[in-house]
């Protein structure tokens, strides 16, 4: 799979000059956990997340100001000043399993995808884990439909237990189980593919 695959495009973006009430507005009301911060031509300046507004926009409570050393009433009021920057971007032809690697290396919950420096999409762990979590005949059908395309219809076979997508052909033509393989593995939801063909699965 390709981050392409997965990522929710277009996205809500917000600017620098952004207020924090209307991030934390769009974070809240739309059940995000980031949010890409973009200039005028979309192009990637930064991100904000939940984190960053805790952190940053909330006031120091004047009766336990002995314990803050932060002014109470004094915070940040524009996502500008609580964003984190700079913010890693990657391309909409990213592998998954490097982008996964990537969100988890980095601690984040959200990977911007950007095209050069303009944001397209985005993909969060949640996204994810929603593709790991389809249901085998959703993933078998979509295994169906791209293998008739290539193919034709009536000539696959296709199971699908746990991910693991099980194909048998009813050629014997090696290059064309090479090309069903990758059809297979780039359907979101698939962890594995293996493609035989129907004189091999008589033999067995």
């Amino acid at each position: 799979m390709r981050a392409r695959d997965l990522m929710s495009s277009p996205v809500v973006t917000v600017f620098p000059w952004t207020s924090v009430k209307e991030a934390a507005e769009v974070l809240s009301g739309r059940g995000f956990t980031a949010l890409p911060v973009v200039d005028e031509d979309d192009r990637l300046v930064g991100i904000v997340t939940e984190a960053d507004l805790i952190r940053r926009g909330v006031p120091a409570d004047a009766r336990s100001e002995y314990r803050h050393p932060v002014h109470p009433g004094v915070v940040d009021t524009l996502v500008g000043a609580v964003m984190t920057t700079p913010a890693t971007g990657m391309s909409s032809g990213t592998d998954v399993a490097d982008l996964c690697q990537a969100l988890v290396d980095g601690g984040i919950r959200a990977m911007p995808i950007v095209d050069g420096a303009r944001v397209v999409g985005i993909v969060t762990r949640g996204d994810v884990v929603r593709v790991l979590a389809r249901a085998d005949e959703a993933i078998a059908a979509d295994v169906r439909h791209r293998l008739e395309i290539y193919g034709g219809h009536g000539r696959w076979r296709v199971e699908v237990r746990d991910g693991i997508v099980r194909i048998v052909d009813c050629y014997g033509d090696e290059s064309d189980r090479h090309v069903a393989t990758l059809l297979a593995l780039a359907v979101p939801g698939v962890v594995g593919a293996d493609v035989v063909s129907a004189e091999g699965e008589v033999g067995r």
